[in-house]
Parts: structure tokens; sequence; C-alpha cells
């Protein structure tokens, strides 16, 4: 194992140039990001992560397995519109789906949960945090798990996502800024869930994220019944988990949205080698900018604890027989650590990455 993280990020992105075609001046963008803070740093290194994850112990990383969401952390949610046309709300990014202990995705949201804390942007102790989410978690499985709509019920969850929806004629502008592409793009993959009609479509270069940075996105945009559609094509690489050699399903994604309990997004697909969805004001990632200073952050965890065992929907019975059995504050413990561990990584970026 590379065990530092100046060295596996030079061996995960050699990895990463054998599975997919690299866009460099990202992969640059991406270093200096991850310069900006343990947080973003977090966001951007599942790979270092699955190295760190294994220094936990037994007691943590030995538990049940599930389809897991990986790169799990708490601006990995966001907003959908159902076959209904609901807003949904829940996990937004499934790109490093994976066969893990369950424990490895609350132990990563509430790592990213502490390192928020740290930095100020959450106002709750990384203890209130910790027992916020496991609550969620613990309670969602007891109950069998029901997907998150934004209607008669979590009103207030609705008023903090709604709260930033963005303005559409700056979303569409942004959308556009890029230059228009005239040859290389994933045409099939962009065609086929645009709806009829919308033939004549632009396509644009993306920059977008922070974990998958590196990686070549496109953009499809048409005129389709007096407005703007748009849709995005990712390519899609296994997880890092893969490189790591800690799992190697390469149809983790498959079965993690096969098997979730979830209020489905009929534009979003897995067209190997893309990943298909739909762009729109309403349809996005929620991040901590987007929230309003007024929140309960609490409720917020606790609902992202909710939204965890919903994508472990199919192992509830011997997740909740190991829940039980764990001794008080293991998840704070075992997020600290791993939170610590991503600061001293981060440091080391900022001085020789």
């Amino acid at each position: 194992m590379d065990t530092d993280v100046i060295s596996a990020t030079r061996a995960y992105e050699a990895w990463l140039a054998s599975q997919t075609r690299v866009v460099r001046a990202d992969l640059q963008r991406k270093h200096e990001l991850m310069r900006g803070s343990p947080f973003v740093f977090l966001r951007a290194t599942f790979y270092r992560w699955m190295q760190q994850w294994t220094a936990l112990g037994r007691t943590v990383t030995e538990a049940p397995r599930v389809i897991a969401v990986g790169d799990l952390h708490i601006e990995n949610f966001g907003t959908w519109r159902d076959a209904e046309g609901r807003l949904i709300w829940g996990v937004n990014d499934v790109d490093e789906a994976c066969e893990l202990p369950y424990t490895q995705d609350l132990v990563r949201l509430a790592a990213s949960a502490a390192l928020a804390a740290r930095a100020q942007h959450f106002a709750l102790s990384e203890r209130t945090a910790c027992d916020a989410i496991l609550d969620g978690y613990t309670t969602c499985s007891t109950h069998g798990g029901r997907p998150i709509v934004l209607g008669e019920r979590h009103t207030w969850l609705r008023r903090l996502a709604v709260n930033r929806l963005r303005d559409p004629v700056r979303f569409w502008r942004n959308l556009q800024k890029s230059p228009r592409l005239r040859g290389e793009a994933p045409h099939q993959a962009l065609r086929s869930t645009l709806p009829r009609g919308t033939d004549d479509y632009r396509v644009h270069r993306r920059v977008a994220g922070v974990g998958s940075l590196g990686r070549q996105r496109f953009v499809a945009i048409a005129a389709w019944e007096g407005g703007l559609v748009a849709r995005e094509a990712k390519a899609w690489v296994p997880s890092a988990a893969a490189w790591a050699g800690v799992s190697s399903r390469s149809d983790a994604a498959e079965m993690l949205l096969a098997g979730s309990i979830r209020a489905v997004d009929p534009c979003f697909s897995l067209r190997k080698p893309w990943i298909v969805r739909r762009l729109a004001p309403d349809c996005s990632r929620i991040e901590l900018a987007d929230l309003p200073k007024e929140r309960d952050e609490e409720k917020l965890l606790r609902a992202m604890g909710w939204e965890t065992a919903n994508m472990h929907g199919g192992s509830r019975r011997a997740i909740l027989r190991d829940l039980a059995g764990r001794r008080a504050r293991w998840l704070l413990r075992a997020a600290g650590d791993m939170a610590d561990a991503t600061v001293d990584d981060w440091r080391r970026w900022k001085r020789l990455g």
C-alpha cells in the first residue's frame, strides 16, 4: 500500500488514466481545491480514505456488509423529481458504490460532519452530530425505511432544500458558459435520455464536483416546449475501492440503486461507460453554502442518517443485531479518528502536493 497521500494520489490517478480518458486540466484544478480545507480534501480523496479505513480495527471494519454508497458525506445529498413530478431528497451521487461494511458509510458521513463542525460550518458538537446520524439510521432501519418526499411530510426539509434553489436564468446561463463542442461527445447516451423532439441539442464540456474531477463530463442542452432541458453524461469508472483492493464489484452502483428504498429519478441511468442524469435548477446537490443560516442541524443530520439506512435497504436485521452489540460512542471515536487522519493528510498535501 502507498503509505502517504502524495504517492497514493499519483498511483490512483495513474490507475484512473488506465480506466478512462483523463482531463488533465480538471485534475490540476482538483489538486488546487484539495488545499482549501480538510472537508474539501475529504470529498476529493475517497481513494485515500479506502487505504486509511482499515486502521480503525476489526470492531468497526468487520461488520455486516452491504452495497454501500462509499463516498458518503454531508454534501452528497440533493433533490430530484420522481416519475410523478414530486420533489425528492436523498443521496445524490453513487459513483463510488461498492461492497463494504455498513459502518463505512456511517463513519464517513460522521467524519465529514466532524470536519464541518471543526471548521465552524456546523454549530453542533461532534458528539451531537454523531448521535443524530446514528439515531436517524437506527430508527429508519427499525421501521423498514421510507423515501424522503418533500411534499406533505418533511416540510422543514423542503424549506431547507428550496431555500436556495438556483435561479433558472442564472442556472441556464452558467450551464452554457463553456464552449460548445462540435465533435467528440457521448451522443448516443445523451440523446437516448432527452425528451422526444430535442434532436437539435448543443453539447458543452462541463467542469463540476470535486471527487470526480478529472473525468470527462458533457452536458446536452436543448429547447423543448417553451423552455430548456439538459442531460449530463459523466464518465463511469469502477469505485476507488477496487483500486485499493477493498471491493471489486463492477455492478455495485446498479445493485445499490436496485436494493435501496428510493423514489426513483427516472432521468438517472447507468449507460456504461457513462452516468447520465437530468440537470435542472431543482435537481442538484445541496452544499453547505446553499443552506440557510437558520436551520436545525441536528434534524438535518438525523435525516441524512435515515437516508443512509434507506440506501442499505436490504440488510436491516443483520445491521440491527450488530448495532445492538456496539459500545456507546463507537461512531464518535471512529469518525474522530478518521477526521484526524484526513487533517494529517491535508496538511501534508498543502506542504508537498
